[in-house]
């Protein structure tokens, strides 16, 4: 039934709010998608083609019944587990995507897991092992090997898989860094193993071919046996590689399935050849340690139970092939046998090719290591049963020996080797194709990327792969690195199963992949596994392949462009993980005085002027918590948009330009004390909130614009990078009046908050302070507004002094000698003023507050306050009302404590001074902050500072 025009309108507007097409990346961060920039999933546009429009209903893609054959997964998980192949086009349309399951994965797996192995080393590893070790040592390769597949099954049924295979799916995972360098070392890999391949396969061309070969008539000459020939053999191996791999991905894979046809009947002809009567098979005439016995032949015994008995315990001996006849141990035929077996990646490879690699990758390889396991074991013990152990030890290449017509094994080793080198090179190139077009290495592989032809056929990739190849080729005998070829393999290994344990430890819910046969337990144990098989085949390949990933990682880390943040990084998802566990696990029922430290709230009005104020915070904060806080004033019902969201990157690239380590917390609110009162209250997570407020002064200095390039401010802070944002207000545009400053004064003290007011931040200076060794941080811990001059014990004075060595232990102010100021008066007697001097300095050593104590006669200060002089009954006053009235307190008496404390700050960096607490009547509110203006007037850099709960321990 054709569809209503209603009804594709309604679908559309299903589709136009399905989660599987990727929004613009602008909600919650106010950053909008770049143009270059790939949406994570599917375009509308691709999800619309797909349907093929809407006369078939929007769920014809999609089917949600159970398929019983699909490996472990749904039909409708694999569709989604890799929508390039449910009909949903990738990248360059659908016409890339030609392979499929057997020709593009089982074929390329099975051929790279045989390669040589299969023909030329079964009896090196009966022969040596037995046939009960070496089943041993199978099962112990191919478990590791089958946990390791089991994590590539999951990462690739999770989400659409394009072109790299490996490096595409562990770079966005793990993240661009350590994609990156394993993307490189597995390309060398890759092409390291061509060339290893293709040299293995001349070698069998000269053996069979070559003067003596066992394929030529007697007499004849054969193919020439020279270095440069053999050169020559191996680049025109190569060159019908390059041949094949621009050919494109299809005759990749009919070149595939025609060799594992012409392997399987090679392999044939072999089993066949076991199940005939016993004779002797001569040895080969490079066997040394046979001459040296006068031994020429061993013995195909046929089926037999002694032969059979013999075989089964391990028979260590020399091997014939190394120049000294070195001893063969467990370790040595296990690293043989490991590193032949190392080909599980040749599938996943081709994944940009494959019409479904989230249902191919999965199902293709593990057929494949499968099937190759059972070749291996039927071998081994056909082998075990028919050959004397001294044939299998003498004669690696028994098969063609006992076969009934020899050249199938030459056929079966030279088809096999080179389908290896041909899988090797085509992935190689598809793998630098991914890590090009990625621009992770910048310039130096940028025009491999433009190199790709409307088909999808990297030409660029493969020609450059081919010249590599050759380089390697040049080297001659590649034998020496063939053992850190295997170990660059494993590293891959490694990180697939790293990446496939870290998604299923981080609990991320859009990781459920529709491959179940899976769990933390299987990725843990191919992780383990492949690290130790790296150190078994070679412990000093092993470090020296880590280092260079982790030299890597680092180069990258430094280099990687920006357009690989949408990738998203495992590391993001284990520390929320890990900072989640934690948090709840911290307890503020539990928190103690002694591990107290400032976790600071700055609000910030325009960051344009408040850089230093910024700046200071962050040293002053101690590894305590730091929060940014900004409150945008408006009617959030009369905006279109949330401005909080639409100015957050911006906030972002603020704390990055200032290098300052900070939170952001934005709100919108009818007044600037509202907002206030929100951040405070909601600021933080469980018990990780500021404990301590910081403002700065509301006061008429003109504000100083610290990013300007043109201007005389600090180098550090200016930039070009906000000049459409954070506009610089005009001091006479107020955002809050006096009374409203006051009140939010009183608010922050209410909530239980310390409190610190800014003055005069656009004087510091740190490069001078960081270069100066005569420079002091003063505190003042007095409350001028009482005139009280013994009360150091109160929380506001111990709060001063904790605030101010904090700040004078951090690196940049640890030059600086703090100083804490002491009042006397001449009614106070010298005995008495010493002894306040000694008590003081006695609670900074208490305390651990390596400061130095001043002395400050004060009368002419104090008389401006009391004419008359102290009352008899003062001290008693004093206890009964700590803080005079302030309308008893005289301008002229402020002006005087601002003019004593301007004289002892000529070489001051910052001021710390008492806050009082605000009053209680709202009438005077505008007396106290013109007492508090001008206190700190002109005194330079000052922080005026209250505290409401003990901060400082003597305990240990």
């Amino acid at each position: 039934m054709m569809a209503s025009p209603n009804d594709q309108e309604a679908r559309i507007a299903i589709v136009d709010s399905s989660t599987l097409v990727a929004p613009p990346n602008n909600t919650g961060t106010g950053q909008s998608r770049r143009p270059n920039e790939k949406a994570p999933l599917l375009t509308q546009r691709r999800l619309f083609r797909s349907l093929g429009g809407f006369t078939n209903g929007i769920s014809a893609p999609f089917n949600f019944t159970s398929n019983e054959s699909s490996g472990g997964y749904t039909e409708f998980g694999s569709s989604i587990g890799s929508l390039n192949g449910a009909g949903l086009e990738s990248e360059g349309g659908s016409s890339q995507r030609t392979l499929g399951t057997f020709s593009g994965v089982f074929c390329p797996v099975a051929l790279s897991m045989f390669s040589a192995l299969l023909f030329l080393r079964v009896g090196f590893i009966v022969g040596n092992s037995g046939l009960v070790e070496s089943l041993i040592q199978f099962v112990i390769a191919y478990g590791i090997l089958l946990f390791t597949v089991l994590s590539i099954c999951a990462i690739s049924t999770n989400g659409a898989v394009e072109g790299g295979g490996a490096y595409f799916m562990i770079s966005r995972t793990l993240g661009p860094e350590f994609g990156g360098a394993i993307g490189a070392l597995f390309i060398f890999a890759n092409l390291v193993s061509s060339a290893l391949y293709v040299t293995g396969c001349v070698e069998g061309l000269v053996d069979n071919f070559g003067p003596g070969g066992s394929l030529i008539a007697d007499g004849s000459e054969g193919l020439p046996n020279t270095r440069w020939y053999r050169f020559l053999y191996c680049s025109g191996l190569n060159f019908i590689n390059l041949i094949v791999s621009l050919a494109g991905s299809s005759y990749f894979a009919k070149t595939s399935a025609a060799v594992l046809a012409i392997v399987g009947v090679s392999l044939t002809s072999v089993i066949a050849s076991f199940f005939q009567q016993e004779l002797e098979v001569k040895l080969p005439d490079g066997n040394d340690i046979a001459k040296h016995d006068n031994i020429s032949y061993g013995a195909f015994t046929g089926f037999s139970a002694n032969t059979f008995n013999e075989n089964m315990q391990s028979h260590y001996g020399k091997d014939y092939t190394t120049a000294d006849g070195d001893i063969v141990n467990f370790a040595v035929v296990f690293g043989v046998l490991f590193s032949g077996v190392t080909g599980i990646m040749a599938g996943a490879n081709m994944s940009g090719e494959l019409k479904n690699p989230g249902r191919s990758i999965p199902k293709g390889t593990l057929s494949a290591v499968g099937f190759t396991f059972l070749i291996y074991v039927l071998l081994s013990f056909l082998a075990a049963a028919s050959c004397s152990n001294f044939l299998l030890r003498n004669d690696y290449i028994f098969m063609m020996g006992v076969n009934f017509w020899p050249p199938f094994v030459s056929i079966g080793i030279l088809t096999a080797t080179f389908s290896a080198s041909l899988s090797n090179l085509i992935g190689a190139s598809r793998v630098l194709e991914a890590v090009a077009k990625d621009d992770i290495f910048g310039v130096f592989l940028r025009f491999v990327a433009n190199g790709t032809t409307r088909s999808g056929n990297p030409i660029v990739a493969v020609f450059v792969s081919f010249v590599m190849v050759e380089l390697f080729l040049l080297i001659g005998s590649l034998n020496v690195i063939a053992q850190l070829n295997s170990v660059l393999f494993l590293l891959s290994y490694f990180a697939m199963n790293l990446a496939c344990l870290g998604l299923d430890l981080t609990s991320a819910p859009n990781f459920r992949p529709a491959f179940k046969y899976f769990s933390v337990h299987t990725a843990f144990v191919g992780l383990v596994g492949t690290l130790i098989m790296m150190f078994v085949i070679n412990a000093i390949y092993a470090c020296l392949s880590i280092i260079a990933c982790l030299v890597l990682v680092m180069m990258l880390h430094l280099l990687t462009p920006t357009q690989t943040d949408n990738w998203g990084s495992i590391s993001q998802a284990l520390i929320f993980h890990q900072v989640r566990k934690y948090l709840l696990l911290l307890d503020s029922r539990k928190e103690h005085v002694k591990f107290w430290r400032p976790h600071m709230l700055l609000f910030v009005a325009n960051p344009r002027s408040a850089c230093p104020m910024i700046d200071f915070v962050n040293d002053l904060k101690k590894s305590g918590l730091y929060v940014l806080g900004h409150v945008l004033q408006g009617d959030f019902d009369q905006m279109e948009t949330d401005p909080a969201s639409d100015t957050y990157s911006h906030w972002l690239g603020l704390v990055d330009h200032l290098k300052v380590k900070a939170f952001i917390e934005l709100t919108v609110s009818r007044s600037i004390r509202e907002g206030m009162q929100h951040l405070i209250r909601i600021c933080g997570l469980g018990a990780m909130r500021p404990n301590t407020i910081v403002f700065g002064f509301h006061d008429d200095t003109p504000p100083v614009d610290f990013f300007g390039v043109t201007s005389d401010s600090p180098r550090p802070y200016k930039t070009d990078k906000f000049h459409d944002v954070f506009t610089l207000r005009n001091s006479q545009d107020e955002r809050v009046t006096t009374t409203e400053y006051v009140e939010m004064i009183k608010d922050v003290i209410k909530m239980n908050k310390n409190l610190c007011l800014c003055r005069n931040m656009h004087l510091l200076d740190k490069q001078k302070i960081s270069r100066s060794k005569h420079m002091f941080i003063d505190a003042w811990p007095i409350n001028f507004f009482s005139g009280d001059v013994n009360s150091f014990m109160e929380s506001t004075s111990l709060f001063l002094l904790q605030i101010a060595c904090i700040l004078n232990m951090t690196s940049t102010w640890k030059g600086l000698t703090l100083r804490v100021f002491l009042l006397s008066t001449s009614a106070t007697t010298s005995v008495d003023s010493a002894s306040r001097e000694a008590e003081l300095r006695k609670l900074l050593q208490v305390f651990r507050i390596k400061a130095r104590t001043v002395v400050v006669p004060w009368d002419s200060v104090l008389s401006v306050q009391l004419p008359n002089g102290f009352p008899d009954e003062k001290p008693n006053a004093i206890e009964a009302n700590p803080q005079w009235p302030l309308k008893n307190i005289r301008p002229d008496y402020i002006r005087s404590v601002n003019t004593m404390i301007k004289e002892h700050s000529t070489n001051t960096a910052v001021n710390f001074v008492y806050l009082p607490e605000p009053p209680a009547n709202s009438a005077e509110y505008s007396l106290y902050f013109n007492h508090l203006a001008c206190l700190s007037e002109g005194v330079g850099p000052c922080v005026m500072v209250h505290g409401v709960s003990p901060v400082t321990s003597t305990t240990i």
